[in-house]
């Protein structure tokens, strides 16, 4: 069985992000970039599928800019077996929307033809949590979100699931489609003769026109701002005074 996994290439998650003075976006003049790491996860996931004999094949797949070629190649170091880049802009402050990323994703599943595909549940830099779904949608396969375990058995994946009340557990029919929450697993580090082992494993280049999808954004962004700075917290005396404040100050009681 072939995996396909998907990744981004998004501003490190160590890094403080800043908003340009101007507020039209946020400022990635020198700022380092890695994977996604959710999409680390889902990477993790299907090299650990494959060592244990559950696929034959990982191809990780990143739509976006060509500096993307690193996070490919970061993939291929941990063990993925190719790579494919769609080279989607030239900016790397354009953004891929969740639906052209899903409709080129569906383009590439339709050549490929995996038998899993496993994707992070959200990128850090928008927080969307739509491309899987809306994959799932265009092909018409099961889904399985924000997974925090995994087994492939057959023709079939029982799939832990993260939701508000606690977890569930769902059998689904291949080929499906799963995205990786972050207790699914704990990612490698990539050995210095992967990274060098990885320079030589193939990484094919392609546009959004091989495909023939249109990439134009649907999405205007009127404005991006800093999040509203907290203020400082207040030393009360005594519980009385803390139900009080709660009360009659912030009003959640």
């Amino acid at each position: 069985m072939k995996i396909i996994v998907p990744v981004k290439r998004v501003i490190d998650y160590n890094v403080k992000v800043r908003v340009k003075a101007d507020g039209s976006g946020v400022d990635l003049a020198n700022v380092k970039m890695s994977m996604n790491p959710f999409d680390e996860i889902a990477v993790e996931e299907a090299i650990r599928l494959k060592e244990t004999g559950g696929a034959s094949e990982v191809v990780v797949v990143s739509i976006g800019v060509k500096q993307a070629q690193e996070t490919l190649r970061t993939a291929l170091a941990m063990g993925a077996d190719r790579a494919i880049l769609v080279e989607a802009t030239e900016d790397v402050h354009t953004d891929i929307e969740p639906l052209a990323v899903a409709k080129l994703l569906a383009k590439i599943v339709a050549e490929e033809a995996p038998g899993l595909v496993i994707c992070g549940k959200q990128a850090i830099d928008n927080d969307m949590n739509a491309t899987g779904q809306m994959l799932a949608a265009l092909l018409g396969w099961a889904q399985a979100t924000f997974a925090s375990e995994l087994k492939v058995a057959g023709e079939s994946a029982v799939v832990t699931r993260e939701v508000d009340g606690g977890l569930q557990t769902i059998k689904v029919t291949l080929p499906a489609i799963v995205t990786a929450d972050l207790r699914l697993n704990e990612p490698r580090y990539a050995s210095l003769p992967n990274i060098m082992k990885a320079k030589k494993k193939p990484l094919e280049t392609r546009t959004p026109a091989d495909y023939g999808v249109d990439v134009s954004p649907r999405l205007e962004i009127v404005k991006t701002g800093e999040p509203a700075a907290r203020k400082a917290g207040v030393m009360v005396g005594s519980v009385d005074e803390l139900i009080a404040k709660l009360k009659d100050e912030a009003g959640v009681l």
